[in-house]
């Protein structure tokens, strides 16, 4: 006697050894015995034999028509022994029961199982939906299969490359787009990025991380909606009595400072620190508002920004020379001298900007000899507001020095700042393209006119900050416990120390036109300039408010989105560079683990061979390979060029935190598919 038998789903015959009343021991053909409950056993028969039993249902199983019996089916319940007779004939044995009952098994969508070999076939409506939906689904294999062929014949299906950045990044692993590249993937043995990259979906390594960053943070688009208007500034404000100037870079257009100096000579020198006053026009929850909160900051790249505001919103507001500008400003009273603080104010006005002066044109005059009169005999001081511009510098210095006694360390700009032009790309002529010429210039960090505007803007955020804490009034707060390392920067709306800057607290106030966490701190400051003590009624953001603590979530996630773009797409020009000027060899200065920065380019890389040298030793690097997909520099260590001194090493050392550009971190995987298919046979 052998019995069929059910094991979870899946069938097995063998001989049946013992019989209880309610279990079976069934010897497999494989010699091992199970023990089976009874209520498991489908069929009992004598012929054939169980392997042989299990091949021809198998095989009689595929040619049952369903739709056929699904109309032998009776209504109620029925066992597939019963439907078996009625398919077959009356006579129906072993191998027919068996088949009906593989069959009907494997056809939930015409029959449900009710357990022990019973079924009830399902409504007509039922089986109609899962009959399309088995036809959708072929439909959809069949396509996943023609594109992964296309995709491995080096042809990008439109579908495909329409959906390229979310299969990368954002998949649904689902979509047949995504089940096609995988696919092709594995036929074609090659890593997804390499596919894509044959078959033409990816136009050129710049549009890949043009297109990605847009793509993940910007995914309706960059531009602006038609017709949003600056709105004016309502209040008629009291013209300043001073004559203010800018400091910024020629390419600057959201100028959102500029300084005064009033008194010079007479003892007492009232500092005027003019910041641009958006706030005052643009209000809490307005139009303009809410796409500045969506955006957060503007974003800044090599020949290209996306603006936090429309261009007409920030002309109207920007602090351009020649007319008098909306601003809010804060007026520091000083002794001349001593240049100790006597009091400051803070005013509501129009400022009256005489000149945007540009450090680009200036650096070369505007030097420290000049403005603290160690010109040599016969020179003099020949650039606009000399005088004011002395004044600054010196404040500016003894305000820097003040801060280095509470950082406990004195600042260093032992680096220069690179600036990336693209001298092809015309101003307005839009995005650029990635294959520019590409120009880096590099400006001494801590030049006299930055710590100037550097200063000014600490002095100024600092003094806010405070202001608005004395007040009851809710701000948003940059702060850093100590200097130790790992101890990073964070935001919060409660005045604390920063000790990387060494003041007592710090709230981001002075560039509203680009960033947002400014435009909400100078609701704040407005609020207090005309409302004083009362200020915490009239605030727009009140204490212990959840869209101070919103928006300081957004911001650090969209301020880090956007300064990893910059960063990477820096690193895409310095590596266009190389290439254009056809570099073969670099020099650099080791860091740690393998890491070496190039000591005239804004470019760390791996440098194999350097993991046992010390911090600072400086080394030669061949060139052996860029790949501006991945912004990966290839280099082989050629030699060691001297031993790393205490000052190179304490600088490198200070460099801990840094690291090549991240490698290229890809959502798709090519081994899920194969892991899901594999997983029923386990």
């Amino acid at each position: 006697m052998y019995a069929l038998f059910d094991d979870a789903g899946k069938f097995h015959a063998g001989r049946v050894m013992q019989e209880a009343d309610s279990s079976l021991q069934v010897e497999l053909d494989s010699g091992k015995r199970v023990k089976v409950k009874a209520a498991n056993v489908m069929l009992r028969f004598d012929k054939p034999a169980p392997a042989e039993l299990l091949s021809r249902a198998a095989t009689l199983a595929g040619e049952i028509e369903l739709d056929l019996a699904w109309e032998f089916a009776p209504e109620g319940d029925f066992g597939f022994a019963e439907l078996a007779r009625d398919y077959f004939s009356a006579n129906a044995g072993a191998e027919q029961q068996a088949a009906t009952l593989f069959r009907l098994f494997e056809a939930p969508h015409y029959f449900r199982r009710l357990g022990r070999g019973q079924f009830k076939k399902a409504p007509q409506e039922v089986v109609q939906a899962a009959l399309l939906g088995i036809e959708r689904k072929k439909q959809v294999a069949a396509q996943i299969e023609a594109w992964a062929a296309e995709l491995v014949q080096g042809q990008c299906p439109a579908p495909v490359k329409e959906q390229l950045y979310r299969i990368l990044f954002k998949p649904d692993k689902n979509g047949p787009e995504y089940k096609a590249v995988v696919e092709a993937a594995k036929r074609a043995q090659r890593s997804p990025l390499d596919l894509l990259t044959a078959a033409g979906a990816i136009e050129s390594p710049y549009q890949f991380h043009w297109r990605r960053f847009l793509f993940e943070n910007f995914p309706k688009g960059h531009g602006f909606a038609a017709g949003l208007a600056a709105p004016p500034v309502k209040e008629a404000l009291p013209l300043a009595a001073c004559q203010a100037f800018s400091i910024d870079d020629s390419a600057t257009t959201e100028i959102d400072d500029a300084l005064s100096v009033q008194g010079l000579g007479s003892g007492t020198v009232v500092f005027g620190i003019h910041i641009a006053a958006p706030g005052l026009a643009i209000q809490p929850d307005a139009a303009l508002d809410k796409i500045a909160r969506e955006r957060l900051s503007t974003v800044y790249m090599p020949g290209y920004k996306i603006t936090m505001l429309p261009d007409e919103v920030v002309q109207a507001y920007t602090l351009s020379e020649g007319r008098a500008c909306p601003a809010v400003s804060l007026y520091v009273t000083l002794d001349e001298a001593t240049l100790e603080v006597k009091g400051h104010e803070t005013r509501l006005e129009q400022v009256p900007i005489v000149a945007n002066l540009r450090h680009d044109k200036l650096d070369a005059v505007v030097t420290e000899a000049a403005l603290t009169g160690a010109l040599p005999p016969g020179e003099a001081a020949d650039y606009p507001f000399a005088t004011e511009l002395a004044f600054c510098f010196r404040l500016a210095q003894a305000l820097k020095a003040r801060r280095e006694v509470v950082r406990g360390k004195p600042e260093t700009f032992n680096r220069p700042d690179y600036n990336f032009r693209l001298p092809g790309l015309l101003p307005g002529s839009g995005e650029p393209a990635g294959d520019e010429t590409v120009e880096i210039s590099t400006r001494q960090r801590g030049a006299p006119l930055d710590l100037i505007v550097a200063e000014a803007m600490i002095l100024a955020n600092s003094t806010w900050g405070g202001w608005l804490a004395d007040h009851g009034v809710p701000a948003i707060y940059r702060s850093q416990a100590s200097l130790l390392p790992g101890i990073k920067v964070r935001m919060g709306t409660k005045p604390a120390p920063h000790a990387g800057m060494g003041v007592a607290q710090y709230a981001w106030a002075t560039s509203p036109l680009r960033r947002y966490v400014d435009l909400v701190n100078q609701w704040q400051i407005i609020a207090v300039a005309r409302h004083g003590r009362t200020a915490a009624l009239a605030a727009p953001f009140k204490p212990k408010d959840a869209a101070l603590f919103s928006i300081i979530s957004g911001f650090d996630a969209a301020y880090g989105a956007y300064n990893g773009y910059q960063q990477a797409i820096e690193r895409y020009w310095t590596l266009r560079w190389l290439q254009q000027q056809g570099v073969a060899e670099l020099e650099a200065a080791v860091m740690k683990e393998g890491l070496v920065r190039a000591e005239t380019l804004p470019l760390v890389f791996r440098l194999p061979g350097t993991e046992g040298l010390p911090r600072g030793t400086r080394v030669s690097a061949r060139v052996a390979g860029i790949d501006l997909l991945t912004l990966e520099l290839h280099a082989a260590l050629v030699a060691r060029l001297d031993t790393a001194t205490p000052a190179a090493a304490e600088e490198a050392a200070e460099d801990d935190d840094a690291e090549p550009a991240p490698t290229l971190q890809l959502a798709i995987d090519v081994n899920e598919g194969a892991a899901e298919t594999a997983a029923p046979a386990a």
